[in-house]
């Protein structure tokens, strides 16, 4: 499964930068998210309830970061484990470009699942990542741009 999608957020580049390196502000943001815990400036890990369909799961898992290109690119990576609901893993790159105080965020991601959601069906599947992600990116849109009125 493939998403991708570009937001526009107002508020300067190195404010988004460091939003969306903050903990806090992931876990405030992230659908379902009970737990995230940042074990080093690359590492995190996160426990997550979601409900896809008639599957509900708590998953736990740990995601990598690579901020090689930052603050202009990075890209992270994770895997899941959701017990017998099933596992996901993937990706994403992530672009920031500043246009003077506001600061266009592009991602295009990647995930592989498998178990009982696997089941589920393809169009339910990607149907929810989207609702999610684009719920996701509202809420982190949100926090940033109240933050950049502070």
């Amino acid at each position: 499964m493939e998403l991708s999608d570009e937001i526009v957020i107002n508020a300067p580049k190195d404010l988004v930068y460091a939003a969306i390196n903050d903990p806090e502000v992931l876990k405030q943001c992230i659908p379902g998210c009970e737990e995230l815990i940042k074990h080093s400036d690359t590492e995190l890990e996160a426990k997550v309830v979601l409900k896809v369909g008639p599957v509900k799961a708590r998953f736990s898992g740990d995601v990598q970061l690579n901020t090689t290109g930052a603050p202009d690119s990075f890209s992270l990576t994770g895997q899941g484990n959701g017990g017998a609901a099933g596992h996901a893993k993937g990706g994403a790159d992530v672009t920031l470009t500043a246009d003077g105080d506001t600061t266009f965020l592009r991602y295009e991601a990647k995930a592989d699942i498998g178990g009982k959601l696997a089941q589920l069906g393809s169009r339910l599947i990607q149907s929810t990542a989207k609702k999610l992600a684009a719920k996701f990116f509202k809420s982190f849109a949100d926090v940033v741009n109240e933050a950049s009125l502070a």
